[in-house]
């Protein structure tokens, strides 16, 4: 039977966000015929008192050769997403804007879809799964499903019309109705296939620093603050367009001190779960309060909201933004929340703290490189600002008490995250509560 094949095969998958707790009941929503041998599924997982769905691709009675045994279900079923012969529907579908029972396939309004192209799933991914076709397109498959508009497809469809130079350009995307919303299932855009990782493109250059004779980060063959500050620009330009693009607000006095007391009340429920945080307390509970104290009011808008070195890509060009779906793991209502521009260059600015020392972590020569560290954190901290501040994104003198708030919020939640899974890195968020800082 098909649900019991699916109750054993779907606890082994990485995009399962249920491991560890027994399955009580799996049921199949909707199961639709997308081609031959090919059917979509929605399934629901009850799981004590919890309810998730997940989507899958499902082959059938096609793979007698044995090669998707890697994602073999059952006998005469697998998961089709490694399967190029049937995963060229998905193309199709978009760029004939199909309506196939309740899935809706559409495309961008004046692009066109190469439906001749062959897939390939890329990497590992924990949440989703990619298939690459050809070098031209991703194509994003969601695994779980949330009810609503995905704001990765909301912003970048908004962006593109707009005209944006720092997005991947969208072509198009799959979409149902679960309980009464309409619901993404997937999005397909363009693959930029010889850009470069932000990420490793900035440990590329530490790493430069740490082998180089000269001490001095802004001499080392690495340097990178001239490309943190073109991403400064880009970030800028990023959230100039999501202002045109999307309602803008203000968080009057009143609200900026509710916020405050949100993130002091986060604060001490992290403490109680990472008690090496306590010392640090005060330090964050200031900066809180100053918020509170000194600043009046809060232009908010939409943002990234996970916004980060692996977030974007370097091309021949200009910096690539990607992934606006925003803070895995919350709700899609929060995601979707207007926010301060600032809690983006927070976020930013805390992952180059992570490029300079994570490095540092098993390193046998930390001591001596730490102060390299600092230096090279500091130097594309001041120079990403620098950007942002020429790109047009506003940096004013009050500016500055709530963005030292809000990378101190970023770093609390990054104690926790790494008490959680990464413990030999907690001193890197724990770093950020030094005083002159």
């Amino acid at each position: 039977m098909l649900t019991e094949l699916l109750t054993g095969w779907i606890t082994h998958q990485r995009w399962f966000a249920g491991k560890g707790r027994p399955i009580d009941e799996l049921v199949v929503d909707s199961d639709i015929e997308l081609a031959h041998r090919l059917r979509h599924l929605i399934i629901s997982v009850h799981q004590a008192g919890t309810h998730d769905r997940y989507q899958l691709l499902l082959g059938t009675d096609g793979d007698t050769s044995g090669r998707y045994s890697h994602s073999r279900i059952g006998d005469g079923c697998y998961d089709a997403a490694y399967d190029p012969d049937l995963t060229a529907t998905l193309l199709t579908g978009m760029a004939e804007g199909r309506d196939l029972g309740p899935l809706r396939f559409r495309h961008l309004e004046g692009v066109e879809i190469d439906t001749s192209l062959r897939s390939l799933v890329l990497g590992a991914e924990q949440s989703n799964t990619s298939l690459v076709y050809g070098d031209t397109y991703i194509c994003k498959l969601f695994r779980r499903l949330i009810p609503g508009l995905n704001p990765e497809l909301e912003i970048v469809t908004a962006l593109a019309r707009h005209g944006s130079q720092h997005i991947a350009q969208p072509y198009g995307w799959i979409e149902t109705e679960l309980d009464g919303a309409p619901t993404t299932l997937a999005m397909t855009q363009e693959f930029l296939a010889t850009a470069n990782d932000g990420w490793a493109l900035a440990l590329a250059s530490v790493r430069d620093l740490y082998a180089s004779l000269d001490p001095s980060a802004s001499d080392a063959g690495g340097d990178f603050s001239s490309e943190a500050y073109r991403l400064g620009v880009a970030t800028a330009e990023v959230h100039h367009e999501l202002a045109a693009a999307f309602p803008t607000d203000v968080m009057d006095g009143q609200e900026v001190k509710q916020m405050m007391e949100d993130h002091r009340r986060r604060l001490a429920a992290a403490i109680r779960e990472v008690p090496e945080l306590a010392e640090h307390a005060r330090v964050a509970q200031e900066a809180y309060q100053r918020v509170a104290d000194v600043v009046s009011e809060i232009p908010v808008q939409r943002v990234h909201g996970d916004y980060h070195l692996g977030q974007v890509m370097r091309t021949t060009g200009d910096w690539v933004v990607l992934d606006f779906e925003g803070e895995p793991g919350q709700p899609l209502d929060e995601r979707r929340a207007l926010s301060s521009p600032l809690r983006d260059v927070a976020g930013m600015l805390r992952s180059f703290d992570y490029a300079a020392r994570h490095l540092l972590a098993d390193h046998p020569d930390a001591e001596e490189l730490r102060p390299r560290a600092v230096e090279w954190a500091e130097l594309n901290r001041s120079s990403f600002l620098a950007g942002y501040s020429a790109g047009g994104g506003r940096l004013h003198a009050e500016d500055a008490v709530l963005l030292r708030a809000l990378e101190l919020v970023k770093a609390v939640y990054e104690v926790t995250y790494e008490a959680r899974n990464r413990p030999t890195w907690l001193p890197i968020p724990l770093a950020a509560f030094q005083m002159g800082r």
